[in-house]
């Protein structure tokens, strides 16, 4: 499955169109690797997302096409989640 709809479908984020920006300023990594939003994942892959303050990392547990709301989260495990203060 690709990146931005893995992301989306896991609901790490809201929508396929965040996950491409993030992509072109090259905020998305998979297994520490600059991702595009294109990109394949697999199973174990861990997934880095830089956003604003937020360092967010996680491992794809599992991949479907579509899952219900409550059941997003059994997608992935967040591995770490920093928030880093934004220089003044």
């Amino acid at each position: 499955m690709r990146l931005d709809k893995y992301l989306k479908v896991a609901r790490v984020l809201k929508r396929r169109v965040v996950a491409k920006e993030l992509a072109e300023k090259e905020r998305l990594k998979i297994n520490d690797r600059i991702a595009k939003a294109s990109s394949e994942i697999n199973v174990g892959d861990i997934i880095t997302i830089e956003f604003g303050h937020r360092h967010l990392q996680v491992r794809v547990l599992d991949i479907k096409e579509h899952v219900k709301k409550e059941d997003s989260a059994l997608l992935y495990e967040i591995v770490d989640d920093q928030k880093r203060e934004l220089p003044e």
